[in-house]
């Protein structure tokens, strides 16, 4: 894993989550800056499972292949659907929504750390 983009995906994920913390403290709800700070998100996020994919399938050490493909190839989807799903329900617990899956691909993303360092 290339670790400036790891870093880079931690902190689209933190500036997503805490921009929708704001939003649903202030009753907000999708705009057009939750949208970019999710396409910066979903850009850094395909990048990781480009690079993912390319570094895992060449990867001659052992480590949990499976889980490891199926963290990352899972992780891009969930903060759209987060967002999809606060667009269709318009109140403060669907910005909290959004919050959770920010949480969720943090998680997820640091878990895929875990698992490339296993087995270096």
């Amino acid at each position: 894993m290339v670790p400036w983009l790891t870093v880079l995906v931690l902190v689209a994920a933190a500036a997503l989550g805490i921009t929708a913390l704001v939003y649903a403290v202030t009753s907000r709800i999708v705009d057009d800056r939750l949208l970019l700070v999710l396409g910066v998100l979903e850009i850094a996020l395909l990048a990781q499972v480009f690079v993912g994919l390319g570094q895992g399938l060449g990867r001659t050490t052992d480590f949990e292949k499976a889980v490891f493909f199926a963290y990352l190839l899972t992780v891009p989807f969930i903060s759209p659907v987060a967002v999809f799903l606060a667009l269709k329900e318009k109140t403060r617990s669907s910005m909290l929504v959004v919050v959770g899956a920010a949480v969720v691909v943090g998680v997820l993303v640091a878990r895929l750390v875990q698992i490339w360092g296993t087995g270096a």
